[in-house]
């Protein structure tokens, strides 16, 4: 792949039910740390990856600069590690990335909440975890999602959690519809597909992808049994990981 740093007209361009965010030195960062293991590179690395996206080289030392007054990145020896918090963010969009494959049973997960007078930032935290963990919220307090992943509360929450299974009366696929809306998911990955193919350029490129990974990010994980036909979960992970390695072997071409 040729990473050459020209420029094209899709950051910010809606399309459908997509709107691609502009890239930035600070978002172009990221992808690259978030999407390498281990997550750091040099700053030679990041300057060159910056002008691979026609980031020009003060605006990728600035944001640098910034990340890691922030906390977002760890710099050592001229080397730049993500923090722990976006460390926790790789591991949730590693997560993503990998599609649930067992069967299912037809059993659902309920996680109702039983905890009282917790502060808003608690409150705050348990909702973000539950919806990190690809619940959907019945009612208030009340969480439910299909049991066909591998989860436990994290500890801070577990007392917050009174956790038991259920099976629907009624069509399961209702359930899902009310719950998590893959109708209105399918048809962003699809708009976000069709932005990834007329991307022309690096810049463009990245900029679709990174969308793509947010997207895959908030992919309920249902069973096939409750996805509707056209689902774009596959092509949109085929997408990322074609990018991705390609950005890889760019970087061992230059390390070469």
């Amino acid at each position: 792949m040729n990473l050459g740093p020209d420029t094209g007209p899709l950051a910010g361009a809606p399309f459908g039910t997509a709107r691609l965010r502009p890239l930035t030195a600070r978002s172009a960062i990221l992808s690259l740390l978030l999407g390498a293991h281990p997550p750091s590179a040099t700053v030679g690395e990041v300057i060159a990856f910056g002008r691979t996206v026609a980031i020009n080289d003060s605006a990728v030392r600035a944001a640098l600069t910034r990340m890691v007054a922030a906390g977002d990145l760890h710099r050592e020896k001229g080397v730049y590690t993500l923090s722990d918090r976006l460390l926790d963010r790789q591991r949730r969009q590693d997560e993503a990335m990998q599609v649930p494959t067992g069967e299912w049973n037809g059993i659902w997960r309920v996680a109702a909440v039983v905890s009282t007078g917790k502060d808003p930032a608690s409150r705050l935290h348990l909702r973000r975890s539950m919806l990190a963990a690809h619940f959907g919220e019945l009612r208030e307090g009340v969480w439910m999602r299909p049991d066909n992943l591998a989860w436990s509360p994290a500890p801070e929450i577990a007392s917050d959690l009174e956790l038991m299974h259920a099976r629907p009366d009624h069509n399961a696929a209702d359930l899902t519809y009310r719950l998590f809306a893959p109708h209105r998911w399918a048809a962003t990955g699809r708009d976000l597909l069709a932005h990834a193919k007329r991307a022309t350029t690096p810049h463009d490129r990245l900029t679709a992808v990174a969308t793509i990974v947010r997207h895959l990010t908030h992919d309920p994980l249902l069973p096939r049994e409750l996805l509707p036909s056209d689902w774009p979960g596959t092509s949109l992970r085929w997408t990322y990981d074609r990018f991705r390695e390609q950005l890889l072997e760019e970087r061992r071409l230059r390390e070469g």
